[in-house]
């Protein structure tokens, strides 16, 4: 059930302790963050500033040729796509390649700037020397400071050379090298020279800098600049079927930037005009090439008409076949002219359109018209009815000849005034005090983010990798009670840093004795009062304090308790049995010699082997002495039991100061002596594991472990919700 409920524990997150650990870390969290701060802001102003060119066009709704057609749209109610296919013109390889041409956008080179800080200088040399030129900064002669200068009108390459890096070099007097990446020259020339050598053919028409300035170049495959700038080029469209269209372009040269736009711009506007005037020219072919025709059929009418009325003797219609025939001519005109906007319509549509369509059901309704009205002639006399037909037919064809030379004329006034249904409504404009990169505020908060959220995780993942424990819950959870929690003494720390080094320190270090109120003191008489319960039922007076690993802080709390003890009038004895690496006569300022290694060998008398009253009154000493070959069969000797049982009758209390029982057997064999048993486990350095697995090798050799010391706690917000300290001192 314990080890269920600990599982328990383990899977659920304790949001209180994240907290507490967070806040625990917050000088950490504070470094790293001020770290990525620092770094943000050196971006932020050190980054090449971005600029952004505008512009802004209008793309007006094409009428179509013909009234009709145009109606026929707004009945149908088809959406304006123009903008669409404008904007698919407006990004295309003709008219960005047109961009590329003109500025040389094929052709990227630029002057070779100091690493990181080289840009930032320049901008400031620039933005208060725009005609003048830096000088080399630190002898650096190869990178450009600020002012430098260049136009390469033309530059071509072998093929093998497309889009390999280059560097041009200036010299004295406009004179400039080409040279490979190796450094070995290519070709030399002048400003304003087209040089040609080996496959390479430039000219550079513009030239400052310093002699041995740098510039990278290259050669990049036309397409492959007008992909670029075309994933470059944005233009949408404001608002639904509104015509107007928005269009910019980022680069870190804003002049280059406005550029590019009205480049861009005029090359659309111009093909745009082109287009309709090729359209309008289209037009005026096919209604030139009708009219002979109509003119021909209009002629041949008239004279059919002429012989008839000369061989019928009749030239008069009556009222009734006058009205039908203008019913007749009006059909019939009707018919023709949208029969010629189907022609033109065939041009401009894919069979099946709306448009079309529309046209065809016109066409079929008026030709169930005209057929209606020639059933109707039927009933009229023989002579009218072909004196109606003849008539009509000339009706029809000068009024469909007359509209065809009103819609010549028209065409051909429209070709000559073309212009196109594009315009530029905004110009291209950047604003050279308001870069769009970078955003300083947004990386500044960007770099705080990233610095906490990187800084949190780097907490939580060394939480996650630290198995020391941290509760003292998680010992008691696993059978072991814990008799006190002796939290970390800053001033301890100090009095040991402060006097590491010395070989055998003079006078008293038992921090119970320098200072009294320590919170770890307070911990340790907390202990005493705990210990005198513990010890009723005992078989002697004899406490053993040991540990699972070393650094646990075992002699500390020895030392300190047999000093808390005598300070309440009990005689003490203290001893230092770990004959390896014993410690304990640090703290109370004594000899290491003739101890307890010599007293179990005979080699010193007890009276000689005690430090009688060792920093502190009532408490007696006694050290680890010489280290011994075999502290084990020291300990195991029968004048080591004699000797604990003598001093046991002699003193109220016997503390024995043991290694570290996963160490040495040591602990193991004097806990078979000692009537009590405690353990010091220390704070954030021994894992569970490592006590369960103390506790059973002390419980296979027969040791019961009584309790556990929590040693070393340190005060942290994440476990304020399990434990805490407190002080309860006298007024000073």
């Amino acid at each position: 059930m314990p080890n269920d409920v600990t599982i328990k524990k383990d899977e659920e997150i304790d949001f209180h302790q994240l907290v507490g650990t967070l806040i625990d870390n917050r000088w950490l969290i504070a470094v790293v963050t001020g770290i990525f701060l620092a770094v943000s802001i050196a971006y932020a102003m050190l980054a090449t500033p971005v600029y952004q060119a505008d512009a802004l066009l209008q793309v007006e709704h094409r009428t179509p040729v013909g009234g009709v057609a145009s109606e026929l749209q707004q009945l149908l109610g088809s959406s304006n796509t123009e903008a669409i296919t404008e904007i698919a013109l407006l990004t295309s390889r003709m008219v960005v390649g047109q961009a590329v041409d003109d500025l040389r956008l094929d052709i990227p080179v630029q002057v070779r700037r100091f690493p990181l800080v080289g840009d930032a200088i320049s901008r400031q040399f620039r933005s208060s020397n725009s005609l003048l030129l830096a000088r080399p900064i630190w002898g650096m002669g190869r990178y450009g400071w600020g002012g430098e200068a260049i136009s390469v009108k033309k530059f071509e390459v072998p093929d093998s050379m497309l889009n390999v890096p280059l560097t041009l070099v200036a010299d004295s007097g406009e004179a400039y090298r080409l040279e490979d990446g190796n450094g070995d020259e290519i070709l030399h020339g002048k400003v304003g020279e087209i040089v040609e050598k080996s496959g390479f053919t430039i000219m550079v028409s513009h030239l400052r800098a310093n002699p041995g300035t740098v510039f990278d170049i290259r050669r990049v495959p036309t397409l492959s600049a007008i992909v670029n700038l075309q994933n470059d080029l944005i233009a949408i469209e404001q608002g639904k079927d509104s015509g107007i269209i928005a269009i910019s372009y980022q680069n870190e040269d804003p002049m280059l930037a406005s550029a590019i736009l009205r480049d861009i711009s005029a090359a659309y506007v111009r093909q745009n005009v082109d287009r309709s005037a090729a359209e309008a020219a289209k037009s005026l072919d096919f209604v030139r090439q009708q009219l002979p025709r109509v003119k021909a059929d209009m002629e041949k009418a008239q004279i059919a008409l002429k012989h008839f009325q000369m061989s019928a003797k009749s030239v008069d219609l009556t009222l009734e076949t006058r009205s039908m025939l203008e019913q007749m001519v009006a059909v019939e005109t009707n018919i023709q002219q949208i029969r010629l906007e189907q022609a033109v319509a065939d041009s401009k549509f894919q069979p099946g359109h709306p448009t079309l369509k529309a046209l065809d059901d016109q066409v079929a309704q008026l030709s169930a018209k005209k057929d209606a009205l020639q059933n109707q002639m039927l009933s009229l006399p023989d002579a009218q009815q072909k004196l109606l037909q003849l008539t009509g037919d000339v009706e029809v064809s000068t009024q469909t000849y007359t509209a065809l030379l009103a819609q010549a004329q028209q065409l051909d006034v429209a070709r000559a005034g073309t212009v196109g249904n594009a315009r530029i409504v905004d110009v291209p404009a950047v604003d050279t005090t308001n870069p769009v990169k970078p955003k300083r505020i947004l990386i500044l908060a960007i770099g705080i983010v990233v610095g906490l959220l990187f800084s949190a995780l780097a907490v939580f993942l060394r939480q996650s990798l630290k198995r020391g424990l941290e509760d003292p819950a998680a010992i008691e959870e696993i059978g072991m009670p814990v008799y006190a929690s002796v939290p970390v003494s800053e001033r301890w720390l100090a009095m040991v840093e402060k006097k590491r080094g010395v070989s055998l320190p003079t006078g008293a270090k038992l921090l119970a004795v320098e200072n009294p109120a320590d919170l770890s003191i307070e911990a340790l008489r907390s202990l005493r009062t705990s210990l005198h319960f513990a010890r009723i039922e005992a078989k002697n007076n004899i406490l053993m304090i040991t540990g699972s690993s070393p650094n646990a802080g075992k002699t500390f709390v020895a030392s300190n308790l047999a000093a808390v003890i005598a300070q309440s009038g009990q005689r003490v004895l203290l001893v230092d049995a770990d004959m390896r690496k014993g410690t304990a006569h640090l703290s109370l300022g004594v000899s290491a010699g003739n101890g307890l290694s010599e007293l179990i060998s005979g080699r010193v008398a007890f009276q000689d082997a005690i430090h009688k009253n060792a920093g502190q009154e009532n408490l007696d000493f006694l050290s680890r002495g010489c280290v011994p070959p075999n502290p084990s069969e020291l300990l195991m000797h029968p004048r080591f039991t004699k000797i604990m049982s003598d001093v046991a009758g002699q003193y109220d209390l016997v503390i024995v100061d043991t290694p570290p029982i996963l160490a040495v057997t040591d602990a193991a064999i004097i806990g078979n002596i000692a009537g009590t048993s405690l353990m010091v486990v220390r704070f954030g350095v021994n894992q569970l594991k490592e006590v369960e697995l103390a506790r059973q090798r002390l419980e296979h050799n027969s040791v019961k472990v009584n309790g556990t010391i929590f040693n070393a706690v340190e005060h942290r917000v994440a476990g304020y919700m399990s434990y805490g300290h407190y002080a309860y001192l006298s007024d000073k």
